[in-house]
């Protein structure tokens, strides 16, 4: 088994810490070549089965473009609705999503109905096709870290509109909205912990039976 080094896991701890969930891009276009080195990731990946069960569409024309935007506002809109007071005044501040900017989106789907992997895994826990999907998301933000570039996790969306929008098969759900390209600024801190929205815990929470 092949050992990493010390440098290299301190490298890779780096990577990690410094992640983040981009929200401020700059619109500068990202190099198709470098885009395709990030976009391998996908190919490493672990999945259930081996189903690969990740489907990618990339959000190109100005229609798609912005029936995902107007998608956000709506959602967004609603969601300020849910909260009051205090809480309602820092959501309304909150940058949460970089479409606007961000010269590269993707939506990322799984295909609840592939037949690849013959099942093995998912018969019993057919949510592991999605869990595949999101540790493959996991190692695509990091290849991008690794090479300079921000990817931003748009969450706040109707899943059954922007379905509608893109016409993706029926079996498809969505997973993922992402944004890519060059961030702003970096921050080894979490956005949302920088704005006073929420603390990172100190301590794993483990529970012993």
């Amino acid at each position: 088994m092949h050992v990493f080094s010390e440098v290299f896991r301190n490298d890779l701890r780096q990577l990690m810490e410094w992640r983040r969930d981009v929200r401020h891009f700059r619109t500068d276009p990202v190099d198709e070549a470098l885009l395709q080195e990030c976009l391998d990731a996908f190919q490493t990946a672990p999945s259930v089965g081996l189903s690969e069960p990740w489907r990618l569409i990339r959000i190109e024309s100005d229609a798609a473009r912005d029936a995902a935007l107007q998608n956000f506002r709506a959602a967004n809109a609603e969601a300020l609705a849910g909260y009051e007071g205090d809480k309602a005044a820092l959501y309304a501040k909150l940058k949460l999503s970089g479409m606007t900017e961000a010269p590269v989106q993707f939506a990322i789907y799984c295909d609840d109905a592939t037949d690849k992997g013959a099942g093995l895994g998912a018969a019993t826990m057919p949510e592991t096709r999605r869990y595949s999907v999101v540790s493959a998301i996991n190692l695509f933000w990091l290849a991008a870290r690794a090479r300079g570039l921000g990817v931003g996790w748009v969450s706040v969306l109707d899943p059954v509109r922007l379905n509608r929008d893109l016409a993706v098969p029926q079996d498809w759900s969505l997973v993922a909205y992402l944004c890519v390209g060059y961030p702003q600024d970096v921050s080894d801190t979490p956005e949302l912990e920088r704005k006073g929205w929420e603390a990172r815990r100190k301590a794993l929470p483990i529970t012993r039976r």
